[in-house]
Formats: structure tokens, sequence, C-alpha cells
């Protein structure tokens, strides 16, 4: 590989990095601020979506009636965070991307255990999509 192709390829791997950190803050400010239609505008028609309590939901129809439910009035109480883990290129349009959730009280403090997402991620037309996708609730050590 030449000095330019891997120069070129580097750059359009932190391009693609800061296009999932965004949808990771994206995630995060939909949650924060009960928008469950910016929320939706991040999946694929037909990903596949576990939620942290095990509930297996297929295809943004059923995903949208799911959280259409679950999101309005779930943060009346507190808040959530979202941090970027880790990030692994399974091809340069797919993506195995960890994040971190913590759900906080109205004065910031965690509660609970945080959970532990895996988003797997297709960029289609320039955008990066969630795909398949599971919420899992981190255990303590």
């Amino acid at each position: 590989m030449n000095t330019t192709t891997a120069t070129t390829d580097a750059l359009a791997q932190s391009a693609d990095l800061q296009a999932i950190e965004r949808v990771i803050a994206t995630i995060e400010h939909s949650q924060v601020n009960e928008l469950p239609d910016e929320f939706l505008s991040l999946f694929r028609s037909d990903a596949i979506w576990t939620t942290a309590h095990g509930k297996l939901l297929t295809g943004l129809e059923e995903i949208a009636a799911f959280t259409h439910k679950a999101l309005p009035g779930s943060m009346a109480n507190g808040s959530v965070r979202y941090e970027l883990v880790d990030v692994l290129f399974i091809r340069p349009d797919v993506a195995a991307v960890k994040a971190r959730g913590q759900y906080l009280t109205l004065d910031g403090e965690p509660t609970g255990n945080p959970t532990s997402p895996l988003y797997v991620m297709a960029k289609e037309e320039g955008r990066w999509l969630l795909t398949a996708n599971q919420n899992t609730v981190q255990l303590p050590e």
C-alpha cells in the first residue's frame, strides 16, 4: 500500500469514527429529550433491536411502536449518558460499536447498573445506521 492510499484510508476511517460518535450522541440526545422520531431516524428499515430487558424487535415498524410507547415520559425522573467505548470495522461500511450507557438521577448521580449496548452499524449513502443491536444491563464485577 502506498502512503497516499494509507493516508486516504486513515482520513476516511477518522471521518467514519466521528460520524459513529455523532450517532451515539444522537442516541443520547433523543433519549434525554424524549424524541422518538429522532431516535428512529438512526435505524435501517430492516433493523433488529433487543432491548435491555430481552425484548426482540424486528423492523423499523416494530421498533417504532415500542419506542413511541417507551420513550415519552421515560426521563421524568432522570437522564441518561452514553459514551463510545470501542469500534471494530468489520468492513469499511460495517462496524461493531460498543458503547456504555448510564442512567442518572435528576442530580446527575448514577442509578443502577450501566448498560452495555452493542450496535452493528452499516454505512449507507454516507450515513451510519443502526442495523443489529442489543442493549444489555452490565452486571457488577
